[in-house]
């Protein structure tokens, strides 16, 4: 991969993300310019777009970074987008934080400010980092079901641009009231190929320690592991999910009786069929549903000056 004078940075923009930080893409351009690098602006203007636009350009070998500019799930089609296109080297992926919680953007520390993170994107290294997949799709951070599956499979758009991570919580507070929960059937395969079966009324496969923002989940797995770590909720209730809401907030979920958080490999999660799978903050998939480590060779640029 090029540095700086002739790195190509093509950067894919969400527009509807992008009103939440105005003028921010414009400035990472400019730093990004100003390091030496040559930047193109990609558009998108419909859901899936990114995707499209991330395969065509990983094929055309034209780019050599590939920025998504959006959210967690912005940054999702791309990177499922950059698969796609069959190539076994992919180019190096960028972020431009623009989302509701910027997972992943924290968890790398590919935050800050625009001259900062366009100058990571035109000079800065590239490192590995281990993806999963859900039934076929890719996803960076984290894919689960139960309660925050159902939530995101919930949420209205219009009301998402408007109030951000409140239409999460309202969403989870409807969910809360809505009844009781159901409950998944978990088979879990461990780093060592042992086999271990549970019940969850919601079960969370991470790739990262941070989840619906910079709240810890799962403290001890990190992106660069070829690793997965299920966190299991497994009392159920209403009371039980205004208390497992309540302690992720003030980071107590990790060490709770009732929440098992395992290694593994791989996960077969089945329970009542087409119930929806949440990967990195939108629907991915239906029930049942096989995720693993993603076999392909994923990079990231910056997070470190």
């Amino acid at each position: 991969m090029s540095h700086g004078l002739d790195r190509q940075v093509a950067i894919i923009f969400n527009p509807v993300a992008g009103r939440r930080r105005p003028g921010l893409v414009e400035q990472v351009m400019a730093s990004a310019t100003d390091a030496g690098a040559v930047v193109s602006l990609h558009t998108t203007d419909a859901a899936g777009h990114a995707t499209s636009i991330a395969r065509d350009l990983a094929r055309s070998g034209t780019a050599d970074v590939i920025v998504a500019a959006g959210g967690d799930g912005t940054i999702n089609e791309v990177v499922n987008g950059m698969a796609a296109s069959g190539l076994s080297d992919l180019p190096p992926l960028g972020v431009v934080p623009l989302g509701t919680a910027n997972v992943l953007a924290h968890e790398l520390g590919l935050t800050g400010s625009a001259a900062r993170i366009g100058r990571q994107l035109a000079l800065g290294p590239a490192r590995t980092i281990h993806a999963g997949i859900a039934n076929g799709r890719l996803f960076t951070m984290m894919a689960g079901v139960g309660m925050d599956a159902r939530v995101v499979a919930g949420i209205d758009p219009t009301v998402k641009r408007r109030i951000g991570k409140g239409a999460y919580a309202l969403g989870g507070l409807r969910e809360i009231l809505a009844g009781p929960a159901l409950d998944y059937d978990v088979v879990l395969t461990a780093p060592d190929g042992g086999i271990s079966r549970h019940r969850a009324v919601s079960c969370i496969l991470c790739k990262g320690h941070f989840y619906a923002g910079t709240f810890v989940l799962a403290p001890d797995v990190r992106l660069e592991q070829p690793l997965l770590h299920a966190v299991l909720f497994t009392r159920p209730g209403r009371l039980a999910a205004l208390i497992y809401a309540g302690a992720m907030t003030l980071g107590l979920l990790p060490g709770r009786s009732d929440v098992l958080i395992l290694p593994a490999i791989a996960a077969r999660i089945e329970g009542p069929v087409a119930e929806p799978v949440q990967g990195d903050g939108d629907t991915v998939a239906r029930l049942p549903v096989d995720i693993s480590i993603w076999k392909g060779r994923l990079r990231v640029v910056g997070g470190e000056d």
